[in-house]
């Protein structure tokens, strides 16, 4: 398993494609295929077909779910998404340092901005 310093919960900021320069929360990190899945960002159209409903209980008639064009976020590539630091809010690169703790050393994500430096895990 490869390890990715963007992680689901962060803000990120898209370098590239039809959205860059805004920023999204991550929904879903994918570190197998190196992808994140951020909101509202890379939004693409897919039309789907309506499809019954299984119900387990038996209860009621059939439903049906939806059909229709659907808009989702599609996922990105880790290298057209940059991190914002929560201390400075600018988007940076994530260094990794190591901290002393009561059970032991922990690594930690930190902003790699000269005026910076902050930790970007709390």
């Amino acid at each position: 398993m490869t390890k990715m310093k963007v992680r689901k919960g962060d803000l990120v900021q898209m370098l590239k494609g039809k959205d860059r320069g805004k920023q999204g929360r991550v929904i879903e990190s994918r570190p197998d295929q190196r992808r994140v899945v951020v909101e509202n960002l890379n939004v693409v159209k897919r039309h789907k077909r309506p499809r019954p409903i299984r119900q387990r209980s038996g209860m009621g008639g059939p439903q049906i779910e939806p059909g229709g064009v659907i808009e989702l976020a599609a996922p990105v590539a880790i290298s057209n998404v940059m991190l914002v630091c929560p201390v400075c809010n600018r988007p940076t690169r994530v260094g990794i340092k190591e901290k002393e703790t009561k059970g032991g050393v922990v690594r930690v994500r930190v902003c790699k901005r000269a005026d910076c430096g902050e930790e970007i895990d709390r």
